[in-house]
């Protein structure tokens, strides 16, 4: 429920679809949670490249009308949030650069400076482009000197300093592929059953994208790898020397709770942040455990089930509640909260309340709910979060805000819990959240929580502060 946090989009890619635009719109459509501002396909029937992009959800942008004007066996699609550039439509995505290639991109580079010299180099004008408009200039570039796709990405490849999993269409080749950390997230799946032109192959930033395609998950894309998919089937190639650093950020929160990641099921390991926050303070006195819909219900029924307080859906979350256009005055706040979230009086009233919530960003939610608990007659409210404080600012493909806006990196824990005004507040460690999934620490990246930021942040890095007496706690 923590609207702080953003994730930039999820990308699509489909294969030998009979009608490849409309599984991209199932596609999408899965991954809608990734992205809810900007949507786009394009498509390929072998002679033209046809797309499509609008603000707005994708069952609202997209038409029958419109689904059949994109024909082709092959498509890639994107959802987006808005970010620094704002609402504009043009910086929607898929990009199609001259009818040669189409590009969705998943992630962001903190440093566009190699790929601006080199466009710059060759001429290629580039002023007040975004970093996906950066790189796939730098492919096109490429591909007019008459290269494939794939090889214009592997040549490419080198400029792109930062985080990213991205799709590429053009009209031989559909291509996938990940920067050296592996940071963002990228699956590809297979259909069992072949269809006249072969068999299905899908490309998505989460399983369930894969799912809604009718395919069989058959792996992860993995770091620094190239995975080119066309008439021949699948080739890979790996582009970079590989170092997995995968943001555990999609475990906390990004990620749908019916996937998995990394050989883990996302639900279980949100559980298992659960009950290691109990283990971690197991003294805390509780009549009831309620979770902040949507990601934290899994987190507080494995805090129930260590415990043994009861689990109740006490906090009901309009369904319906997107982004909306009318902005409640700064005197009526709390009424957009109360559009989406209302609290079930019975069930709190005298009670001693554990909210459960995935992260805590700016506070100014925390503080609306832990008011709204109080007014419905909770005798104390307690906010357990199952992930440690962020400290840190993302600039990996997560629209955080600046670190002097990170509630955390200014205030200690106490400081903070006198800001919501909860009877406590419960952290959990990063070891806790690391031990719940499963894997080993070396193979995530904790850069909000820790700081240490596994691929170079360039000129932001005067942005960070590591010495403040707050991190103390």
């Amino acid at each position: 429920m923590n609207r702080d946090l953003n994730e930039k989009c999820a990308v699509f890619g489909i294969w030998d679809g009979k009608e490849a635009s409309r599984f991209t719109y199932f596609g999408l459509f899965a991954l809608q949670h990734r992205g809810q501002e900007q949507t786009g396909i394009a498509t390929t029937n072998g002679k033209k490249i046809f797309s499509y992009k609008h603000s707005g959800l994708v069952s609202q942008v997209y038409t029958e009308k419109v689904i059949k004007n994109l024909p082709g066996f092959a498509a890639i699609g994107h959802n987006r949030y808005s970010t620094s550039r704002g609402t504009n439509p043009k910086h929607a995505q898929p990009i199609v650069f001259e009818d040669i290639c189409a590009f969705a991109h998943n992630g962001n580079l903190p440093s566009t400076k190699a790929l601006e010299d080199f466009l710059d180099k060759n001429k290629i004008p580039n002023k007040g482009n975004s970093d996906s408009e950066l790189m796939v200039k730098a492919i096109g570039f490429y591909m007019k000197k008459g290269f494939p796709l794939s090889k214009a990405v592997e040549k490419s490849y080198p400029l792109f300093t930062g985080a990213f999993s991205c799709v590429a269409l053009s009209k031989k080749e559909l291509v996938a592929f990940r920067d050296p950390r592996g940071i963002r997230p990228l699956v590809i799946g297979r259909s069992e059953k072949p269809t006249k032109a072969g068999k299905e192959i899908v490309v998505a930033s989460e399983t369930c994208g894969l799912r809604a395609s009718g395919v069989k998950f058959l792996r992860e894309v993995l770091p620094g790898e190239l995975v080119i998919i066309s008439k021949n089937g699948i080739k890979s190639k790996i582009l970079a020397n590989i170092e997995p650093k995968f943001d555990i950020f999609e475990f906390v929160y990004f990620h749908r709770h019916d996937c998995k990641i990394l050989g883990q099921s996302v639900y279980e390991v949100r559980k298992n942040f659960g009950k290691m926050l109990f283990r971690e303070n197991p003294k805390l006195k509780l009549d009831v455990i309620v979770p902040v819909p949507e990601t934290a219900i899994p987190s507080a029924i494995g805090y129930s089930q260590a415990s043994g307080v009861p689990f109740e859906m006490a906090l009901n979350k309009n369904r319906y509640i997107h982004r909306t256009f009318i902005e409640p005055t700064q005197a009526n706040r709390e009424q957009k909260i109360k559009m989406k979230l209302t609290v079930l009086r019975s069930l709190v009233a005298g009670k001693r309340v554990g909210v459960i919530d995935d992260s805590i960003v700016r506070g100014n939610t925390s503080r609306d709910i832990s008011k709204m608990f109080f007014d419905a007659g909770a005798k104390e409210v307690h906010f357990l979060i199952c992930s440690a404080p962020v400290k840190f600012p993302d600039f990996y493909g997560i629209d955080t805000p600046k670190q002097e806006n990170l509630i955390s990196s200014q205030k200690t824990v106490e400081e903070t819990r006198q800001f919501l005004g909860a009877t406590s507040l419960t952290f959990l460690s990063i070891d806790g959240m690391v031990k719940a999934t499963g894997l080993p620490k070396k193979r995530f990246s904790l850069s909000a929580f820790n700081g240490e930021y596994p691929l170079p942040i360039f000129e932001h890095e005067k942005e960070i502060k590591y010495d403040s007496l707050k991190f103390k706690d």
